[in-house]
């Protein structure tokens, strides 16, 4: 697969899609874009051209642990160079959970660059933002405490992006102990800062101010429950909400290749939303020509 420099960190990023429309997806969690490859190639079958990537610090791509502002601010510097580099702006953004919160936290810094929002499982409410600063921080921040960035590389998750590129692992070795824990501590109070939002990491002032065409199919765990969905639906003027025939149920996590078997509908849903977002923005032409 590609792997471009993007502001000094390695991205491993694929295409899926001969033709058409651009739409950008991005996965939730730290997960690599593979997740999301089976649902790209149903979209890709209606005409249009997936852009998947592996953020920075997850996947194949390279890691690099710093920075004060928190992951999700520079994961949208990157995937703006990435798309200026391809040449696909404007282009419609797609997510699902953290990746629905870059897709959003992508349009507030770069409107101009984004056609319309395909979100899904957005991430809000009292039981996520307990549950995540854990996940994503708290249990390696401990881990670099009681063992060092050996005890690090020895969690499940970073295990995962070794396998996926094993220069991760010389990139941890060689970072202090004491500056790992430091950022992430940092990364922690960003991310901690954004939970008290009903979706977390953007405030209603905020998603009343998105003017994209936006459609978003809720989730239906508690970390993604059609709550969250529903505050995003009611602050974005005009967005639309797919309902798929799910219920919520009372678990923690319902992991997204559980939705495969809804996945034809997700994509035909979005498929349908991007051919008449583009229809509309035709319309003026067809008027201003009558």
């Amino acid at each position: 697969m590609p792997v471009s420099k993007i502001r000094g960190v390695n991205i491993n990023w694929q295409v899926v899609g001969d033709s058409g429309p651009w739409v950008v997806m991005t996965t939730g969690g730290r997960r690599s874009y593979g997740e999301f490859v089976p649902l790209a190639n149903k979209i890709a079958a209606y005409g249009y051209r997936i852009l998947l990537h592996d953020r920075r610090n997850t996947g194949a791509s390279d890691v690099l642990i710093d920075g004060d502002e928190g992951e999700e601010i520079p994961w949208t510097r990157d995937i703006f160079e990435l798309t200026s580099q391809q040449n696909i702006q404007p282009a419609f953004f797609a997510g699902s959970s953290s990746g629905a919160r870059t897709s959003i936290l992508f349009y507030l810094r770069y409107p101009q660059a984004v056609r319309g929002l395909l979100l899904m499982r957005v991430t809000g409410g009292a039981f996520a933002a307990g549950r995540l600063p854990e996940n994503y921080y708290g249990q390696f921040i401990r881990a670099a405490q009681q063992g060092g960035m050996a005890a690090v590389c020895a969690t499940e998750q970073w295990q995962e992006r070794i396998a996926a590129n094993p220069a991760t692992r010389d990139t941890l070795m060689a970072m202090s102990p004491q500056r790992f824990i430091d950022v992430m501590t940092r990364w922690n109070e960003v991310f901690v800062a954004g939970g008290k939002y009903p979706v977390m990491g953007v405030s209603e002032e905020e998603l009343r101010s998105i003017k994209a065409p936006t459609i978003i199919i809720p989730g239906n765990d508690k970390t993604h429950s059609s709550a969250s969905a529903l505050a995003a639906h009611k602050a974005i003027a005009g967005s639309e909400l797919h309902r798929l025939p799910i219920e919520d149920q009372d678990v923690p996590l319902i992991p997204f290749p559980d939705w495969a078997p809804y996945e034809a509908a997700i994509a035909r849903t979005f498929a349908g939303f991007m051919a008449r977002t583009i229809a509309a923005e035709k319309q003026p032409q067809i008027n201003s020509a009558g």
